[in-house]
């Protein structure tokens, strides 16, 4: 089996080089203070007991320019070192498959089919289970990608020469040539500023969003389509036909408004209009593309007639395209058809259907593309032209259905608060004498419900404010975006911090209101999102409410009686810490999904996940296998957030290895989904959850909490972090419950506390042990042998104590000005970890935490020494830039120190 060497000798090359390049621009001086720096670094890691204080020193001693360039140094090593080991996963992944074959590699489609068939389900079953699958990641601009798209490209570039060293009949000349370009990108890289100067705007936003589907899930999704397909004909031959379409991608970038008043009708109008014209330019590309390969000559081989029909149709119905097909031979008839296409296409791309009535000759939606792409198919399929067919034309078919002229569909999300304002202004303006947002939920659902007929002119009389203004724009501009881009381009509505059955009414009612309608239109999906432990714990009463509804059940009839629930991971956290989140997130799907089936609704369940551990992250196939039974049925929706996007999507190898993954545990789960755990286990998990969330809410409500963490988090730093265009605060008060939950878990993993990720599992674990006595401990071990949601729990706390670093956390403590609020907050946090590892150790029966992933242990451990002084000169900085809080220079600093913390942890928030 391919060893680490590989990694090993790219990881030097890439520090060797990057020692040139800091010689080069920092001077041979530059260079021997980050040597010394590092050298201390590891001798501290090493034991040397006096190497923390003399770092401490030296550090203390340099200016803002010498720690500036000791930051970038080791921020830009842990973006190349990131790199080497994502390259090393590829080699690692080709070198298992290789091993393994014939046989199927681990976590393949192929395996989950074979898997599916050796469990005895039937080809019935498996059709009807591909009647219902549907994955759909959504992208979302979540603040916690701290690198620019600039440095991004110049690191995919670097990436793709690690690649080309790699081919075994590389030329001595050639290897020169490739290290000449890696020197000439890594001096770029040193001169480029890493950190934005500026917020970007949604814009900047949506085309970063856009880039990974134009450099990656273009090409890759066909793939994976075609591997699906053949995965499944080999284990069930009996169902020799092509699965439902079963994976698209939606986004949230420019339709995300919660809190963001940057995201307004207009910019979501324009991103709209830019993803429109992104598709139909990759449309026109492979038009363009197949045009070149496709020379098929009737002299060699006939057309179908129904095609030579549609293009002598089409030739007599447009003129225009006659001059440029009178330039193509009469006998290459795919190329002529090419052309009608081509030329429609850009018809398309020049017309915006939301302002203008269509030009000749544009298609109205993909499904007309769709259309004509089959007719070629189906002539080449008849004309011994399969090969021909399944070589040049598959990938566009399958691009034309999945990402059709919108590349992804657009959610929109705002958060019930404000809905309920805008509401109340309204009825108030027209003489509706009660507060609206006041009201107990059934006098608002029983005012929502008489007053939904005549909305319309209800708004009309209003002279509403700014504010209420927008939120009626957005509806009209869904309306219109419905009517002019089609349905397929718009996701759900989603309702954030929704609380009960009236915020999702108080949606079709603005809906009404803003189009004057009667009722509102059908393509309108309302999607709660419940984020909190108490809305979480009463989320299948709220279910249940708005089911029973009858204006609401009306109109899910006319959407087929199909339901999407959000559940958000990372605010649940925030309010009551990992393991009553973690359960309340469990319980509530497991209880909805008895709702849904009492109601005879088709339930999908949309996972708010972030990247980071304290919020949902972790390995996303083994969340996907840990959810309750039936929870997911074969429809999944989940997002992709901050860093994680670049992870996952910026390279197609590890793109294709993540999808891969996801769509085989979502087959696994809804195929053969594990029992129903043990009445003992849910009491277990119910008293633990209790005793956590006591443990967690006592902390944050201790006198002093706010204190510690404004003090000893680089929350300050993060806040003014110019990452995104969304604030990090839903309102302007400077209160926790206004913090997203995003700064909230970046300010801890800054820090190395990283509590979000594990505090509360200790206390909750002894708990439950001290009330079930010596029987505990064997019970608790049963669950995590037997129950994957418990042992996914436990996995990632795990993950998330290994990178805590005490050493580290106590020093940032130390920047806490009140001794006795420091020492307080510093003895509960202390505490608990060692609690929770002893409790994780015991139940796992491991010696040490990642005992059992070794070759991660080994990275955390390896990165340390290089993470430690990033920490050291944050902590030195944010001690200097609170004493000047306009000194520029320090605050630029500081954010190049967030920057290289996140990229050597590889995680943000």
């Amino acid at each position: 089996m391919l060893g680490d060497q590989p990694l090993r000798r790219d990881i030097h090359l890439l520090g060797d080089l990057l020692g040139e390049v800091i010689r080069e621009q920092a001077g041979v001086e530059g260079f021997e203070l980050e040597e010394e720096v590092r050298r201390l670094s590891r001798t501290r890691r090493a034991g040397d007991a006096t190497a923390e204080g003399k770092l401490r020193t030296l550090l203390e001693g340099l200016g803002p320019s010498e720690l500036r360039v000791i930051a970038r140094a080791f921020t830009i090593f842990f973006d190349l070192a990131n790199l080497a080991e994502d390259r090393h996963r590829v080699r690692v992944l080709r070198a298992r498959e290789q091993a393994a074959h014939p046989g199927p590699r681990p976590e393949s489609l192929v395996e989950a089919f074979q898997r599916i068939r050796a469990a005895g389900v039937s080809p019935e079953a498996v059709r009807r289970l591909l009647q219902a699958f549907a994955i759909e990641p959504v992208f979302t601009a979540h603040p916690t990608e701290a690198k620019r798209r600039t440095v991004r490209g110049i690191l995919g570039r670097i990436r793709a020469i690690l690649a080309e060293l790699d081919a075994p009949d590389r030329l001595p000349r050639e290897r020169e040539e490739l290290l000449r370009r890696l020197r000439a990108e890594l001096t770029t890289l040193w001169q480029t500023d890493l950190t934005r100067v500026r917020r970007p705007s949604v814009m900047d936003e949506v085309e970063n969003g856009l880039s990974f589907f134009v450099r990656t899930l273009w090409s890759l999704t066909p793939r994976l389509y075609r591997e699906f397909q053949a995965a499944l004909q080999a284990s069930y031959p009996e169902i020799p036909d092509p699965p439902p379409l079963f994976l698209r991608f939606g986004s949230w970038i420019g339709g995300d408004r919660d809190g963001n008043p940057r995201v307004t009708a207009e910019v979501t109008a324009q991103t709209l209009r830019r993803h429109r014209q992104v598709a139909l330019s990759l449309h026109l590309q492979q038009a363009r593309e197949l045009f070149v390969a496709l020379g098929v000559s009737t002299r060699q081989a006939p057309v179908s007639p129904a095609l030579a029909q549609a293009l002598a149709d089409a030739e007599a119905r447009w003129p225009a395209i006659r001059e440029r097909l009178s330039a193509l031979s009469p006998y290459e008839v795919y190329r002529r058809w090419i052309s009608v296409i081509a030329w429609r296409l850009e018809q398309t791309l020049a017309w915006d259907p939301m302002s203008e009535p269509p030009p000749e000759g544009a298609y109205r939606s993909a499904r007309e593309l769709v259309e004509d792409l089959d007719r070629m198919w189906e002539s080449l399929m008849a004309h011994r032209g399969a090969r021909i067919a399944e070589g040049l034309l598959w990938d566009w078919r399958i691009q034309a259905q999945v990402f059709g002229f919108h590349i992804a569909r657009l959610d929109v999300r705002q958060e019930a608060r404000r809905h309920a304002e805008a509401i109340a202004e309204l009825l108030a303006a027209a003489g509706i004498g009660v507060d609206f947002t006041r009201l107990p939920e059934e006098e608002q659902l029983a005012l929502l419900t008489e007053t939904l007929p005549r909305a319309g002119s209800i708004a009309a009389q209003a002279n509403a404010s700014p504010e209420t203004a927008e939120v009626l724009a957005v509806f009209r501009l869904l309306r219109r975006a419905a009517a002019a881009y089609g349905p397929e381009s718009l996701g759900p509505y989603i309702i954030s911090m929704a609380r009960g059955a009236a915020d999702v009414l108080a949606v079709l009612w603005l809906m009404s209101a803003a189009n004057d309608l009667s009722e509102p239109p059908a393509f309108l999906r309302v999607a709660p999102l419940f984020e909190s432990i108490g809305t979480l714990r009463e989320a299948p009463r709220i279910l249940a409410r708005i089911l029973a509804w009858p204006l609401y059940r009306a109109h899910l009839k006319r959407q087929g009686d199909h339901q999407i629930v959000m559940v958000g991971y990372s605010d649940s956290t925030k309010d009551g810490g990992y393991l009553a989140a973690a359960w309340a997130l469990y319980r509530a799907q497991a209880e909805i999904v008895r709702v849904a089936r009492a109601y005879g609704v088709t339930l999908t369940f949309f996972h708010g996940r972030g990247g980071a551990l304290g919020r949902g992250g972790g390995p996303a196939a083994r969340s996907i296998l840990g959810l309750p039974p039936d929870a997911v049925a074969g429809r999944l929706r989940m997002t992709e957030q901050g860093e994680v996007l670049a992870e996952r999507y910026d390279d197609p190898h590890i793109a294709h290895r993540h999808l891969e993954q996801v769509i085989g545990a979502t087959l696994l789960v809804s195929a053969l989904p594990s029992p129903e755990p043990q009445e003992a286990w849910m009491e277990a998990m119910e008293q633990m959850s209790e005793a956590a969330y006591r443990a967690y809410r006592e902390l944050l409500e201790a006198p002093g909490f706010l204190t510690y963490f404004e003090h000893a988090t680089p929350i300050d730093g993060i806040e003014q972090l110019p990452i995104a265009s969304r604030p990090p605060r839903r309102r302007p008060e400077r209160r926790l419950e206004e913090l997203r939950a995003i700064p909230w878990v970046f300010s801890w993993t800054q820090n190395r506390h990283l509590l979000p990720g594990w505090f509360g599992l200790g206390s909750g674990v002894e708990a439950f042990v001290r009330q079930a006595g010596p029987a505990g401990w064997q019970r608790l071990e049963e669950m995590h042998q037997r129950w994957p949601f418990f042992r996914a729990v436990l996995a990632d706390a795990a993950l998330a104590l290994a990178k805590t670093d005490l050493g580290i956390a106590r020093a940032y403590a130390e920047l806490v000005p009140d001794p006795a609020a420091r020492e307080a907050i510093w003895s509960r946090i202390e505490g608990e970890y060692y609690r929770t590892r002893r409790a994780i150790l015991r139940i796992t029966g491991l010696p040490d935490l990642l005992e059992d992933i070794p070759w991660l242990k080994r990275s955390i451990q390896v990165r340390n020494p290089y993470v430690d002084p990033l920490n050291f000169i944050q902590i030195l900085l944010l001690r200097r830039w609170r004493e000047q809080p306009e000194a520029e220079e320090l605050r630029e600093a500081l954010w190049l120190t967030i920057q290289g913390v996140a990229a050597g942890l590889r995680t943000t928030g």
